[in-house]
């Protein structure tokens, strides 16, 4: 599954899953812009990437303001002439019970899980359309799917990033681009670590592979999706949540 000759942005890469997938497509021979806001982490990735021979860069961006992701975005097609790959990775929670949820909350979460993925579309698709080859790849959740108590919010944005993503596909795939999703489950990150030990263990109860899933899992896939190996696959959203969710 070579990517050599593409060019990958990954958003939300200084962390989890993000720094898997700017990892995993690296080694598999692709440019990588790493975008986050800690740069001191970025330029850690960039440095693990170049050291074992792949190229990268890191380009800090906050997902949540506009204008920073038309500059970064600017930016990356300046330094590597174009953009192939694009990984809407970037996320957050604020968990409340939707009785008690404050506006700014909802806000928060809808503009950095969802509205964040709309606006990196548009910074990329005009140059995917006219070179006729692109790959859009959404992060989304399995409680995007099965809804989640006190997560009304983030539930809401990654089932809207699936309503996203079969939109996109339909609008271009007549010019060979591809626009899917992944849905990790239960993943062991920064995010999940500061769980409660029990909550985790129950957690594990309702997967039948009996283990909570890693970062690589899932960049393993978003990997297979950004390659000519994936170029008839469109609209899907691949589980990755060994067997959380079936069906």
């Amino acid at each position: 599954m070579t990517l050599s000759g593409r060019v990958a942005l990954v958003t939300g890469a200084s962390q989890g899953i993000g720094h898997a997938c700017a990892l995993k497509l690296a080694a598999a021979g692709a440019t990588v812009a790493a975008a986050a806001r800690n740069q001191q982490k970025l330029e850690e990735l960039v440095a693990q990437i170049t050291a074992a021979g792949g190229k990268a860069a890191a380009f800090p961006l906050d997902v949540a303001d506009e204008e920073q992701i038309k500059a970064t975005f600017k930016a990356v097609i300046a330094r590597f002439g174009k953009i192939d790959i694009l990984v809407n990775n970037a996320g957050i929670t604020r968990d409340q019970l939707v009785m008690r949820m404050k506006r700014a909350d909802w806000d928060a979460v809808l503009n950095t899980n969802l509205t964040s993925a709309y606006l990196c579309v548009q910074q990329v698709i005009g140059s995917m359309l006219k070179q006729r080859w692109g790959r859009i790849i959404n992060v989304t959740s399995v409680f995007g799917q099965t809804g989640q108590a006190g997560q009304a919010n983030y539930a809401a944005s990654k089932a809207g990033l699936i309503g996203l993503t079969l939109a996109i596909a339909r609008e271009v795939g007549s010019r060979n681009i591809t626009c899917n999703a992944v849905a990790p489950g239960f993943i062991e990150t920064a995010m999940t670590a500061a769980l409660p030990e029990e909550i985790k263990q129950s957690g594990v109860k309702m997967i039948p592979l009996g283990r909570i899933g890693t970062p690589e899992d899932v960049a393993g896939a978003v990997r297979f999706l950004a390659s000519d190996e994936a170029a008839y696959i469109t609209g899907h959203v691949l589980n990755i949540n060994g067997g959380m969710l079936m069906g």
